[in-house]
């Protein structure tokens, strides 16, 4: 069995069949900059100020963000050297094996999936209570799926699945046609989180900033593990390497800059924050719209609302993206059924982003927040540390030693494995039942390759021909 069999990236690179290239590195940082400024800056920052760092809540996501610095310059180095869609799935293939790539993609479906889904369902809540302020309410039976807390006769979340489905008509229209929307929606979301800091800053007060670490050190760590999520999804930028002009040059550029840009843009809010407010009284699921009604500027909590909600899109729009671009990778490499990498005129793969979309609305619609995010941030952390590792294999691969890439990793070797440890520290972090349900997920993965993949993968075929 030829479970270890690595992908032959020269032959294809010079394959035929791609995407075209239309992407630049403005539209890869707006990307970027839109998936990972989602609902997490509007919430993440009172939770780890008020549990676990106190005023330092800065240097939590300083903390976390070197980490993520390490990671983004691994995937820099590969989406350089190897400018395929494909993302991890597509690094690990031709470093690792088909077995190992198999599950590290379909991990990465349970990220995007699951993501694209929970996301939904968030939009869905900031959406309707944005309905509320104008007194329109959808019958309780159509807010929430079945057994989401406070909504005992919730059964269908009509909103997520309309969301979801409306993001899939608009990745159908061409990538050109979702950056554009995602450009306008991004401006915004930043202006409306830099109203929220001017706001902020006008009702600074420095007592609030004493004591500045009252959970002492330790507690700046344990929030960097809640903080890094929160910087999750520039690795999706990666995906689009085969959809971009010069790769070599531009991959590095949208990875590394969208990280920092909402590196400071995170730094702002969560100084902004707990100089307003006492960081004790931050403890709330919506900080960032109580913090403006302490301060009595509910002018603003609307907008900040309505912010959430571009900020939400961008992101749907992104990991949509992101999980087509997936599956149609590896159905390209014959893991999964042809139909799925099959190009329109547009050469958008239909049918991967109707599956995807259809799945992801659905999950989204028919189960609780609680129960569909569990799968997110295993896939993800697997995906880092693999990307990380592999960047000590490049030069020796045969299949990538003589490719050049446009960006090396600083401080070869400290840096990548430095970035495997941190990953693997916050895998270790994670919850039981998160690894309980990822078990399931791989089980479900594997026979589903034994089935299919194996049998159908265009190398099994060359090996046996």
């Amino acid at each position: 069995m030829h479970l270890f069999q690595k992908k032959d990236v020269i032959s294809a690179l010079a394959s035929n069949k791609k995407l075209t290239r239309s992407l630049n590195a403005k539209d890869l940082i707006i990307m970027g900059v839109g998936v990972i400024v989602g609902a997490g800056i509007f919430i993440t920052p009172g939770i780890i100020a008020a549990n676990y760092s106190g005023p330092g809540v800065i240097f939590t996501y300083l903390l976390a963000a070197l980490v993520c610095v390490g990671a983004a310059f691994c995937y820099s180095e590969f989406s350089s050297t190897i400018p395929l869609a494909g993302s991890a799935y597509t690094y690990a293939y031709t470093i690792y094996g088909e077995v190992v790539a198999w599950i590290i993609g379909w991990s990465l479906v349970a990220e995007y999936l699951f993501g694209t889904s929970s996301v939904a369902v968030s939009w869905s809540a900031y959406f309707r209570n944005l309905l509320s302020g104008f007194g329109v309410n959808l019958p309780p039976e159509l807010q929430s799926a079945a057994g989401t807390a406070g909504n005992p006769a919730g059964k269908f979340d009509l909103v997520a699945f309309v969301v979801v489905f409306l993001v899939v008509v608009l990745t159908l229209q061409g990538l050109k046609q979702s950056v554009r929307v995602s450009t306008i929606m991004v401006y915004v979301k930043i202006f409306v989180i830099l109203l929220f800091v001017v706001v902020a800053l006008f009702f600074f007060q420095p007592k609030n900033f004493n004591p500045l670490l009252p959970y002492g050190w330790s507690g700046v760590g344990k929030g960097a593990s809640i903080a890094f999520f929160a910087f999750l999804g520039f690795d999706v930028v990666s995906t689009a390497s085969e959809e971009v002009k010069n790769p070599k040059r531009n991959m590095p550029i949208g990875i590394i800059s969208s990280l920092l840009i909402v590196s400071v843009l995170y730094g702002l809010v969560s100084f902004a924050l707990v100089g307003a407010v006492k960081y004790t009284k931050l403890n709330v699921s919506d900080p960032v719209a109580y913090a403006l009604r302490v301060i009595h500027q509910n002018w603003a909590a609307g907008i900040i609302s309505l912010g959430a909600v571009m900020g939400m899109t961008t992101v749907l729009i992104v990991i949509v993206y992101g999980g087509t671009r997936l599956i149609y990778s590896i159905s390209r490499d014959g893991l999964l059924p042809k139909n799925l990498n099959h190009l329109n005129k547009a050469d958008i793969p239909v049918g991967s982003t109707i599956l995807f979309g259809l799945v992801a609305a659905t999950v989204a619609a028919a189960l609780p927040l609680v129960k569909i995010t569990e799968l997110v941030n295993v896939g993800t952390l697997l995906a880092f540390s693999s990307t990380s590792l592999g960047v000590l294999f490049l030069k020796s691969n045969k299949n990538t030693k003589d490719l050049e890439p446009a960006f090396r990793v600083p401080l070869y070797p400290f840096f990548p494995i430095l970035s495997f440890l941190a990953c693997v520290y916050l895998l270790v972090q994670l919850q039981p039942f998160t690894w309980e349900m990822f078990g399931v997920w791989t089980v479900i993965g594997l026979i589903i390759y034994f089935a299919y993949g194996y049998r159908h993968s265009n190398l099994n075929k060359k090996n046996i021909g």
